[in-house]
Order: C-alpha cells, then sequence, then structure tokens
C-alpha cells in the first residue's frame, strides 16, 4: 500500500519500493521529507568529515545512498529493479555508473574540465542514470560537491537549497538546466550549481 502520493519533485515510487519503508508510522509526506532531511544531514556530516580516496568507486556511490536514506528506506543504498519514465534501463544501471566513474578519473587525470564543471558533468551524467528508487538528485548534488571539494572547489550552492529537495521556482529551473545539459549546454547547469 502506498502511503503517501509523490510530490512535483519526486520519483514515483512502485508499491513495492513503497512497501521498503522502515518508518511504519509515516502517512505523510511532509513527515517522509522530514525524516529523510535528518538522514540526509547526518550522511552530509558523515562524508564531509573525510577525505575519500575511493570517491570514484561504485561501492562508494552506494555507500553515500545508503547513509543518505538507510534510516528510512530498506532499499537505500541498491540499484533500482524496476522501470522509470526517466533515466536507463535498470540492467544497464551497474556498467554506466561504472563509465562514468572512469570517465570522471579520466576528466580529473587529465583536467579535461574545470573542477567545478567536472562536478556538474558527474551531477547530470548521474541523475540521467537514475540508478536509485529515489533520491538520486540529492545524492548525485552530494556526489558533485564531494567531488569539488576534492579538487579544491567549495561545495556548489545548487539555486541555494544545496543538496536537499528543491521545489518550486527553483524546481523550474533545475529541470530546465538538466535539459539543457541533456542537449550539451552545460551553461545553465553551472549556473544553477553556483546560483
Amino acid at each position: 500500500m502506498i502511503p503517501f502520493h509523490a510530490d512535483e519533485a519526486a520519483t514515483p515510487l512502485s508499491p513495492e519500493e513503497c512497501n521498503g519503508l522502515l518508518p511504519r508510522h509515516v502517512t505523510l509526506r511532509q513527515e517522509l521529507n522530514e525524516l529523510e532531511a535528518a538522514n540526509i544531514l547526518e550522511a552530509d556530516l558523515w562524508a564531509f568529515r573525510r577525505r575519500t580516496k575511493l570517491l570514484l568507486s561504485e561501492a562508494f556511490v552506494l555507500k553515500l545512498h545508503k547513509r543518505m536514506f538507510g534510516s528510512v528506506w530498506d532499499w537505500a543504498g541498491m540499484y533500482r529493479k524496476t522501470p522509470r519514465n526517466l533515466g536507463i534501463e535498470a540492467w544497464r544501471i551497474p556498467s554506466e555508473v561504472r563509465l562514468l566513474l572512469a570517465d570522471t578519473e579520466y576528466w580529473v587525470a587529465h583536467s579535461t574540465f574545470a573542477p567545478q564543471e567536472c562536478a556538474v558533468r558527474f551531477h547530470h551524467r548521474l541523475v540521467s542514470i537514475h540508478p536509485f528508487p529515489n533520491g538520486n538528485g540529492r545524492h548525485s548534488r552530494m556526489m558533485a560537491d564531494l567531488i569539488a571539494r576534492n579538487l579544491g572547489e567549495m561545495r556548489l550552492s545548487w539555486g541555494g537549497n544545496g543538496v536537499h529537495t528543491v521545489a518550486g521556482e527553483i524546481w523550474r529551473r533545475y529541470i530546465e538546466a538538466l535539459q539543457a545539459a541533456d542537449r550539451h549546454d552545460y551553461g545553465p547547469l553551472l549556473r544553477f550549481a553556483r546560483d
């Protein structure tokens, strides 16, 4: 049974995925948002307290998602197995994530892009893959912030809302910037990430 309805900024979840909700008392989207926000804050403190040499590893990508959503969802840190109206087919996720990580290592090693652009391009590709049932935008923004930090840059502002849920006008600007990046125009997404 689905305990709440998705809002405009959330990926719709399948009934099976909704059954993965760990706190059984949640019935409202606002309650879910508050629990996820608290979990993300804990993950943020954990992730930015240390520098990890294995940041660009599949194991870290999964571990960060688990840290961000693991007290809310039992499938946190696991790739989605269900189809979506955005993202790639579920069976392609592991290989595409590994390819993205290898590409990003190359970008960093060869200074292909400036550090913030490298982080933003990583974010865009990871969101395009859409590897998890939910939390893809928040997870990919935190990953991008960690990449920027490891490259000596400050965290990105992401429209003034950081890694947390974006909504309303900020959501519209974010989606438009992602769509421009889909067309290989990264300028709007870079501006949004730096605003």
